[in-house]
């Protein structure tokens, strides 16, 4: 028997890398959701998220600041205006920011400013998405991206069993850490929101040769996206809560 499709996927920060790497392979996909919100700071200036929504129908660009309150407010009026009673199926926590600093580098201000961005900012924005996420929850079965998922893209850089075997993340101390904290978040979600019905994963997207991931990355971003789209599309009870990697493999919290 197939399994039930996912309608509507809201996905934060795709002006570029990850996040517009998700927007094209879902829009692309067959079947492709309904609704593809694609949120970040500045619409106006994301020329090839404006090509996509104007190639594929179903891409709804919207704008979001995700450490702005009132812009996360208005951002969910709209795409419950769109979506109505069938709620949001599936969030993607995407946007974040990373600053090079190593221990001798590092300041108090740099430790807040990602972590506004990289922790409190996910968390705010699933708060404000959950009445939709319960929604959806409310009119299937099972668990997965078919019912209600948040999906937080973490990086393998916050796992604090591999810490020895990636030193060259200790010039990364204020992402590597707000990412570890978003896993505790990852789960904390999915035991307070497993009756619900909804799953929440920590994601690791892979190291990608976006703005973020430099050019000494590994693979294309093109590369990773088959991949992280066919994880999410075989998530379900027995992942709720887990690390995973863009391969589906569990990785150490």
């Amino acid at each position: 028997m197939a399994q039930p499709r996912c309608r509507s996927v809201l996905i934060t920060g795709c002006s570029r890398g990850i996040g517009l790497g998700l927007v094209r392979g879902l829009a692309a996909a067959n079947p492709s959701p309904d609704f593809v919100f694609a949120t970040c700071r500045y619409p106006e200036k994301a020329q090839e998220l404006q090509q996509l929504s104007k190639q594929y129908s179903n891409i709804k660009l919207l704008q979001l600041d995700v450490v702005c309150e009132n812009s996360i407010k208005k951002v969910v009026k709209e795409v419950e205006e769109i979506v109505g009673d069938k709620g949001l199926n599936c969030l993607i926590n995407n946007a974040g920011i990373n600053v090079l600093a190593s221990l001798e580098e590092v300041t108090a201000e740099t430790m807040l400013t990602i972590y506004e961005t990289n922790t409190v900012a996910q968390l705010m924005v699933t708060k404000a998405f959950l009445p939709l996420l319960r929604k959806a929850a409310q009119l299937s079965t099972g668990m997965g991206c078919h019912r209600a998922a948040i999906i937080n893209m973490s990086s393998l850089a916050a796992s604090m069993q591999l810490v020895q075997a990636n030193e060259m993340f200790l010039k990364v101390y204020p992402y590597r850490i707000a990412k570890t904290a978003l896993n505790m978040i990852t789960r904390c979600l999915a035991a307070d929101l497993k009756s619900d019905g909804i799953l929440c994963i920590s994601l690791h997207p892979g190291w990608l040769q976006t703005d973020m991931g430099g050019n000494m990355a590994p693979m294309q971003v093109q590369e990773a996206i088959p991949g992280i789209l066919s994880v999410l599309d075989r998530l379900g009870e027995k992942e709720n809560g887990s690390f995973l990697d863009w391969q589906g493999e569990t990785l150490p919290w």
